[in-house]
């Protein structure tokens, strides 16, 4: 039986001299796309949360970028999240944990 020889084929990221199609990438990091399901009124409260950002001259910023500041507080805080057996009762914790002085 004969050997294959692996043909080494170049890398396109090498040879490409303009960008391609799709937005160009803004990350630092590495990153996935996922898709999670949301309530209609969380979204529109994300979506409040941009346009107030807007109507006040600053940046805005778009709902992808709102849910991952929230969850890197979130992972940045210290919280036991360990500790929480639901979804609602992650939401009461972080909750109490806002409602309160101490951060």
């Amino acid at each position: 039986m004969a050997k294959r020889q692996a043909r080494r084929v170049p890398s396109r990221s090498h040879t490409r001299t303009k960008p391609g199609p799709g937005r160009p990438p803004v990350h630092q990091e590495t990153w996935s796309k996922v898709s999670v399901v949301l309530f209609d009124r969380q979204i529109l409260h994300l979506d409040r949360l941009a346009s107030d950002g807007r109507g006040k001259g600053g940046k805005s910023l778009n709902r992808a970028e709102i849910i991952r500041a929230l969850i890197d507080a979130l992972l940045e805080s210290g919280m036991d999240l360990k500790c929480a057996a639901s979804e609602a009762e992650l939401r009461a914790r972080v909750s109490r944990r806002l409602g309160t002085p101490y951060r």
